[in-house]
């Protein structure tokens, strides 16, 4: 198992630059072995060897799921200590369950869910189903009121500040409303959201499977970025292998009602460190409007950049979540038929 310490320089720099995009080209590897000047041979090489040593989760078209009709929503969950495990495997088995995580709060399990746009449940009732099933005491549905940011782009060569900065990978100006998707197009994602074959011509499956030239598949990429239905085509990878061990979900008690609030949630974005900000919901016993996800490689680091966003915004008051278990961690395969079959056994539950 390959770990972050013994990443060559060149690695380094081929994370950083497959985590923004992998061009859809007939010889992708080429092209990115261009930029860094090394061999397709060796592009190949590395990255398989990354994969091996699961510094490299997956290469594939990363979609909106918002902006294909599915809803979906994080969920904080209480549950009694004593059966929080046995509740999160309940939990774990929906197939919309992405990421399913303990952290260090009252609300002790904390999931994230995505359903199609033909559940015969929708996303209200599946939860309460899986509140029911899994016999935690509340659930709590916390959707995105607005994106600020979503894009994961570690500091794989390391050196960044706590305060560096960087534009936003994907924000709420590129997330259109939803519109129907078309068949061509659960075609098309049902094909581009697998793994990407490590091998010279990659794109060679896919454009068989949607009888496309690879230029096509460029071009219907193209048209489903512009759409907002397609974030990326890029490299995701394993935070911890990677060399980022902890990860807080920074909560900020700002009032919905602050005229600056978006911002505020803008500027906090900014931060090369924060992967994902939104708005969320707030209650009377929950004032956190904002959430900022920050991936460090320590404890402090983490501290360190939430320090420095409350300084630049003057947010105060907010606290730090950490994942201290890992149930869950996917990808939601979209257009599949697992939700429909669990959904089927779960009927009477409705």
């Amino acid at each position: 198992m390959t770990t972050s310490e013994q990443l060559s320089d060149t690695d380094k720099r081929l994370l950083d630059l497959i985590q923004t995009g992998v061009p859809i080209v007939q010889r992708p590897f080429a092209r990115l072995g261009e930029q860094l000047g090394l061999s397709e041979t060796e592009v190949v090489e590395r990255i398989l060897s990354l994969k091996h040593g699961r510094i490299i989760r997956q290469i594939s078209a990363i979609f909106d799921t918002r902006s294909i009709g599915y809803a979906s929503s994080l969920v904080a969950v209480r549950c009694d200590p004593a059966c929080e495990e046995a509740a999160a495997s309940v939990i774990s088995t929906h197939p919309g369950v992405s990421h399913n995580y303990k952290r260090n709060h009252d609300f002790n399990i904390w999931f994230t869910i995505a359903v199609p746009p033909n559940s015969r449940f929708g996303l209200e009732k599946t939860v309460d189903i899986l509140q029911r099933l899994s016999g935690a005491q509340s659930m709590r549905l916390l959707p995105t009121l607005r994106l600020y940011k979503i894009g994961v782009q570690l500091d794989i060569e390391g050196g960044a500040e706590p305060a560096t900065k960087s534009m936003a990978a994907f924000t709420a100006t590129d997330q259109k409303a939803s519109v129907a998707v078309t068949p061509d197009e659960i075609a098309f994602i049902r094909e581009m959201q697998r793994d990407l074959p490590v091998e010279p011509e990659p794109f060679a499956r896919a454009c068989a499977a949607l009888r496309m030239s690879c230029a096509g598949l460029a071009a219907m990429a193209a048209e489903m970025r512009a759409q907002g239905k397609m974030r990326r085509f890029s490299a995701v990878l394993n935070h911890r292998q990677a060399g980022f061990a902890a990860n807080a979900m920074g909560i900020w008690p700002v009032d919905p009602a602050r005229p600056d609030l978006d911002a505020i949630g803008e500027k906090m974005a900014s931060f090369r460190a924060v992967s994902h900000c939104y708005r969320r919901p707030t209650y009377p016993d929950w004032p956190y409007s904002i959430f900022t996800m920050v991936h460090g490689r320590t404890h402090d680091e983490c501290e360190a950049v939430l320090a420095e966003i409350s300084r630049e915004t003057g947010v105060t008051g907010y606290r730090a979540l950490y994942s201290t278990h890992e149930w869950k961690k996917n990808r939601v395969v979209y257009f599949d038929s697992a939700i429909e079959k669990w959904e089927a056994v779960y009927a009477g539950e409705a």
